[in-house]
């Protein structure tokens, strides 16, 4: 299958246009978004991309894909605070947003020119990611400094607290970004502080339940849990960031960013994640990466990287470095589209 992937590189304030061809990398376009863009959303109807970008006035910043892979800048809808994580629903006309920095989660309706106005606010302290049930019904954000994540029905772009509106992640650990199964019966959370991947049950109505969490930090290289306001490469603390799934949903990688290494974390047939495996060397201090639309690839970035690194899945979950190619300065999301 042939794909697109977009790269943004937040100190350069670009988006890079890659195709991916059978294993081969290629980058079609650099396009200049904003500054401090990071967070992507791909609306594949519409060719649109949604970027987050910080600066002065932080905004959502929706593009439409040219025909020559460029990203151009179509609209803007100002936030209050800069967003971490963007997330689509299914039928592309809500999406979610999440804010560290402000503390806060929103919900805004999308239309054909673009992002409409805010319906919902939410707020818990250092918000970092939110998802969309498969159902397009219920939505899920993190908030890292409450240790918590916080679950909502969603009608519409309107948000409803759940009951219980939250469920609980361990103390301390700083829960940090989330994806959930196909079938929706199960939700995986990467945590920032303990390095593990927290495992919750859904159930029929939308709620989770906290069911065990798996290792997923690289053993033997000294690496201790980290805590709130520290400095993670100062003293070599962990320092998670972002996890995937396989399509088979028989492998859960996860990120790690002060050795730098994408973790293999197995997934029983019921669910149940067990401690990683296999520890894949990556891009420098990768914060984000993502995998192809047939499951054959999975693309990383690294923070303190120039280049993307392109990796095969292996049935077992391990990753074999296929290529690399140039990117930008800070490159921190990746998301894909099928090329067509």
């Amino acid at each position: 299958m042939t794909s697109l992937a977009f790269v943004a590189n937040a100190i350069d304030g670009t988006v890079s246009t890659f195709l991916l061809d059978d294993g081969a990398l290629r980058r079609l376009a650099v396009s200049e978004i904003g500054p401090g863009c990071s967070a992507l959303a791909v609306d594949a109807d519409r060719r649109q991309v949604h970027v987050a970008v910080k600066g002065d006035q932080p905004a959502i910043v929706t593009c439409q894909i040219h025909s020559d892979r460029r990203l151009q800048p179509t609209s803007r809808r100002d936030v209050e605070s800069s967003l971490s994580y963007l997330a689509l629903t299914p039928d592309g006309r809500t999406l979610l947003g999440a804010s560290y920095g402000g503390g806060f989660g929103i919900s805004l309706p999308v239309g054909d020119s673009g992002v409409g106005d805010v319906v919902s606010r939410i707020a818990y302290p250092n918000m970092h990611s939110c998802a969309v049930g498969p159902d397009q019904e219920t939505a899920y954000f993190v908030s890292l400094g409450a240790d918590l994540v916080a679950q909502f029905a969603l009608a519409g772009a309107t948000l409803t607290p759940l009951d219980p509106p939250t469920v609980a992640a361990p103390v301390g650990c700083g829960p940090r970004h989330l994806v959930l199964t196909r079938d929706g019966g199960h939700v995986y959370v990467m945590t920032e502080f303990s390095g593990e991947v927290l495992h919750y049950r859904r159930s029929p109505h939308g709620t989770l339940t906290l069911a065990g969490q798996a290792a997923a930090a690289v053993p033997g290289r000294g690496l201790r849990p980290s805590r709130f306001g520290a400095d993670p490469i100062a003293g070599h603390l962990i320092w998670g960031a972002d996890l995937h799934l396989s399509l088979d949903e028989q492998t859960c990688w996860a990120s790690e960013r002060s050795e730098s290494t994408l973790a293999t974390v197995p997934v029983d047939a019921d669910g149940t994640p067990r401690s990683a495996v296999l520890f894949t060397p990556a891009e420098r201090q990768p914060r984000g990466f993502a995998v192809s639309p047939d499951g054959r690839y999975l693309l990383c970035t690294g923070e303190k990287s120039t280049t993307v690194s392109l990796f095969r899945t292996e049935p077992n979950g391990g990753l074999v470095l296929c290529g690399q190619a140039e990117t930008g300065r800070g490159a921190n999301w990746v998301r894909f589209l099928p090329a067509g």
